[in-house]
Parts: C-alpha cells; structure tokens; sequence
C-alpha cells in the first residue's frame, strides 16, 4: 500500500482519554477512534491486524475440524426465555422492540442461537460429535466501559459450540480447543496462560480462562511457584489455616462502643485480628445471606453466588435488610441468632476457637462462641486466596499477579439442550440432549494484549504474524527520482511475493517517515537513500536499535531468513 493513498491518523501527542499503553498506541498509530463511552471505529490500519488475528483463528479452529456459520446479532427474546437467561443475564444486555413491539436483544453472547441452530439440523447421534464457531461482533451494556477496546461495548469475539452425543466426546471437544487456544495465542505473540476459572453467567460444570499477565488486568491470577497450578482468584481453592486447640470457653457478651469494623473491635478488646470473625449480609435475589469469614480475610462473592445459586449479581445487602436480620446498626452482626435465608461459614472459622463475633445487638459483640455449639451454617470455602498461602494441588507457596482474560473455555453439559429441548436420536431410538461446551476468545481484546506485551516509547512492536504490513519501504528524499526509482521497484518485487508492504511515498521528512513506521510496529525497514550509489540500502528490524546496511539484490533474502525464524514462509 501506498501511504500516500492511505488514511494516516497516526497522533504525536498521548491522548488525554487514554489509561494504559495498548488504548495509547491504538489511538496514536490509527487504528481506532472513539465514537461514544465504549464504542470505537477501526481505522484500516487497525482492520488489518484484525483480519489477521481473526485468519489465525480460523486456520486453527479448522485445523481441528470446527466449521465456521455467522448468525444474526439481534435475537428474539423467545429464545432467551426458553433458556430461562432472559430476565436472569442482568443490564449489560442491550435489549430492543421492533416495530410490532417484539423484544429482541443485540446479542451479548450466542448458545441460545447455537443451541436452536442444531436442535433444527441435527436429529441423530450419526451426525455427532459437531462444532461449530463464528467470528462476530456482540454487545453488552458495559457499566464501566475503560481501557479502551479492553472493555468495550461492542466487541469482536469467536465464539464456538461443540454437540456430542456423552460426556466422553466432550472431553475430547475441550481437550481439542485447549490445544487450539495454544496455538492461537503462541502465533499471536501471546504469553498466556490457562488457569481454572468460575463459568459466571454462561454456566456449566468446568471452564477455564485464558489469561495473559498485565499490569492494568482487571482480574487477580493465582499462581503456585512450585508447580503448574494456575487460577483465576474468583475460583481458587483457599486451604483453611488450622487453628490451635483450645478448651471451649463460655459465650460471653461485651459492651464494644463505637467499635464496627474488625481493626476498632480488635484494638478496643485488644486481641489478635485472627480471633475475630466478620459477618457481612448479602442480597441474594431478593433474599439474605449471611457470610463468615476470619477477621482478617475478604469474602469471595463469587463463591457466595455460587453457593447461593444466585440467577443474577449478587450486592452487600441494604441498610434496613441489616436492621431486619440484625435488630443491630451495621458493624455488630454475629451468627449467634441472625435471621436471615441461608448462613454461609467459612471452613476456617468452623474450626476455630473461642471467636469473637457481632451480638447482634448495636455496641455490643459475643467473645468465647464457637461453631457447633452456638450456631451452625452451610461450611464451605467463601474467601479468597492470599499472596503467601499454600498451593491446593502441591502445598507450594502461593503467589498473585494481574491478569487479563483473552480466552474462556467451558463445558456447558446440558444446561442449555435441556432448558431449550435440543434433543438427539440416540443409538438405541431414545432421545437424549446434546452434550455441549463453549469457547469464546476475544478478538479485539487480543489484538490490546497483543500490544501490552509488545511495545516501547516509540510504539507498537508487532509479532511478525499479526503485523498489518511485514515491511516498510522508505524514500529518503522523495524528490530524488532515483531513489523513488529503487524504492518502488523494492516495494513491487515484495508485494510479487504476497508480502504486505508499506510504501512511503510521501512527500514528507525522513525523520516523520521513521517515527510513523516505530509507532505503527511494522516488523521490518527499507530505506533508500544515498547508498544506492553503491547499490546498498539500510535494513532495520523493529526490535533492533541498529541498522544493517545490504545489497539492493539482498533484501528479497533477507526478509526471508525473518519469516523463516518465525516459521513463516514467502512464496
């Protein structure tokens, strides 16, 4: 291409919206621009790296055996009610009426479509196992758009359902798209990593994420040093601390004025933070769950929802809620005869010892309760991991790091073949409901993690696969007809190889030609200038501070030893 011919919105100031390099280098190389809180348009520079990402993806879900289809982004609200997800999927749907007051929704998400797709194709096991994908755009009514197209609301994403006939054949589906995620993100350039993950709003019995470490991630990732246990913290196993026997003693209640969090309790009654324990109440579908936790960890809530089966988010519950289980000011709940739907005790506190607690009563706390005795509840693990804890696969140390997710993996069972009756005739005449799993990866999300993990001051630094244009070809002086002479026959003798070259043609200084070529990340330099008296010209790699000076009859080759390090090849 040549960049006269182009749209260059390339920016030489950071813009005062950007947070984090990838929403920078995106905005400042020209390859988005901002429309409204969240909703972007892409440039053609930033096009192009989508194409690629996007070819990558189709090669290697083809390559095991999945079929690409595209289906509508606007869904009719029958089939969201017959999956019973309607009312529960919450205000991120965008949702919309036509002309004769029908609801439809501009689709968030699509194994409702996929799911009514091959419940009218398929019709016996014969036509098992299936997968099928789509590469789209989906939309959600973020509450927070930021990041750029890290959190947007509307978003590139593949997404692909795979249908057998047991629990076998999903296996192997799942096993197929772990190793297709792999590669994906090893020919984007991606260092990420697949850690356990909870299957939010999608449901299922398994999922994982694929993360990749950042430092701007929204989410928190387990690691363990000394194996390769890996978990997003919303799923992470937390190992109950065991406590020190003690003789129980009697339950005691204690004036505690102005003492309501855990730090005043503990100072005032001048006792470890570790002999306390925190009662918080939550809103759970309109009813009230009560969570204990020891003093000085932080409630799960995701492990709450879960244990709560909660259909939609879960919130702290509301001042008058509080009054109503507690008879009690916030700051003095306690187990110890709280009225609420469902008590939630973490297994650390079940095994501890003469705990302080909320009396339920406001200014006032219970000293000496113990579980078992004084109260009793649902026992499970409701907090999160802590930096230090020991590994629940090896005993290792635990350590956290921030994380982005780009892939999500899940197997979905029968949760939406029942709800939404996508049945199969099976090898012995009965009908039974397709196995199902699913497998997003997001698209636009990618092509930012891609830049988080590959840039410098000077801009983006594209792996060579995923580059909108493999080398640029650069007039010094395009005045000096025989230096646009050599560049142009340059530039056509690699574009004959199938190669996308960029071609600066421009009449502009060198030194904005070389600025624009380091922010726009191109893998590969030509530049001609003077030294074609001597049939040489400079070639220079994005990730190198030096330049090579070559023959003119070299530079075919020596663009090709770079695709070949990459395991790429030229025609």
């Amino acid at each position: 291409m040549r960049m006269s011919n182009m749209l260059i919105a390339t920016l030489r100031e950071v813009p005062a919206e950007a947070e984090i390099a990838s929403h920078q280098l995106m905005l400042r190389a020209g390859l988005i621009r901002k429309m409204s809180s969240g909703i972007y348009n892409h440039l053609p520079l930033g096009v192009k790296v989508l194409k690629n990402v996007e070819e990558i993806i189709r090669e290697e879900m083809e390559a095991k055996g999945a079929q690409e289809l595209l289906c509508s982004a606007i869904i009719p609200a029958e089939l969201w009610q017959e999956s019973g997800r309607w009312d529960a999927y919450g205000a991120e749907m965008f949702r919309v009426k036509d002309r004769g007051n029908r609801d439809y929704c501009l689709g968030p998400t699509h194994e409702e479509v996929f799911t009514s797709t091959v419940k009218n194709e398929i019709k016996s096991y014969k036509q098992l196992p299936i997968n099928l994908y789509q590469i789209q755009t989906k939309y959600r009514d973020e509450r927070r758009p930021r990041f750029g197209v890290m959190r947007s609301r509307e978003f590139i994403m593949k997404d692909a359902y795979s249908f057998d006939k047991d629990q076998e054949g999903l296996d192997i589906a799942f096993n197929k798209m772990h190793d297709a995620y792999v590669n994906i993100f090893n020919r984007c350039g991606l260092d990420a990593k697949c850690v356990e993950a909870d299957s939010g709003a999608i449901g299922g019995s398994n999922s994982a994420e694929f993360m990749v470490k950042s430092e701007v991630g929204e989410d928190d990732i387990v690691f363990c040093t000394a194996c390769d246990y890996a978990a997003n913290i919303e799923k992470a196993e937390a190992i109950a601390e065991k406590a020190e026997e003690e003789a129980l003693q009697e339950m005691k209640k204690v004036e505690t004025p102005n003492s309501r969090t855990i730090e005043e309790v503990s100072e005032f009654l001048n006792v470890d933070t570790k002999k306390t324990v925190k009662t918080l109440l939550y809103n759970v579908d309109g009813k009230t769950v009560a969570v204990l936790v020891r003093g000085d960890r932080e409630v799960n809530e995701v492990k709450v929802a879960n244990a709560s089966n909660a259909t939609g988010d879960i919130e702290l519950a509301s001042h008058e809620q509080v009054m109503e289980a507690t008879n009690a000011q916030t700051g003095f709940a306690g187990p110890v005869g709280i009225k609420v739907d469902l008590l939630l005790v973490d297994e650390e506190v079940k095994n501890m010892h003469n705990i302080i607690v909320g009396a339920n009563e406001t200014g006032y706390h219970l000293t000496g309760v113990n579980y078992g005795r004084d109260f009793e509840g649902v026992v499970g693990d409701f907090r999160n991991v802590e930096e230090g804890e020991k590994c629940p696969k090896c005993g290792g140390k635990i350590t956290i790091a921030k994380g982005t997710e780009v892939g999500h993996i899940f197997k979905l069972g029968t949760k939406y073949s029942e709800s939404m009756n996508a049945k199969f005739i099976d090898e012995n005449g009965k009908e039974q409901p397709f196995i199902m799993g699913c497998y997003g990866i997001g698209v636009t999300r990618t092509v930012a993690s891609i830049i988080e993990q590959h840039h410098d001051e000077n801009g983006i630094i594209w792996p060579l696969e995923v580059a909108p244009y493999k080398v640029s070809v650069i007039a010094v002086n395009s005045k000096d007809e025989e230096q646009m002479k050599i560049a142009e026959e340059i530039y056509n003798n690699l574009r004959s190889l199938g190669l996308d070259v960029l071609f600066d043609d421009r009449k502009e200084r060198a030194g904005v030609k070389f600025k624009d070529a380091e922010l726009m990340g191109i893998p590969m330099r030509v530049v001609v200038g003077k030294k074609i008296t001597d049939g040489e010209v400079e070639f220079r790699l994005r990730t190198s501070s030096d330049n090579e000076i070559i023959k003119i009859d070299e530079v075919e080759g020596r663009i090709r030893t770079e695709f070949e390090k990459n395991g790429l090849k030229l025609r």
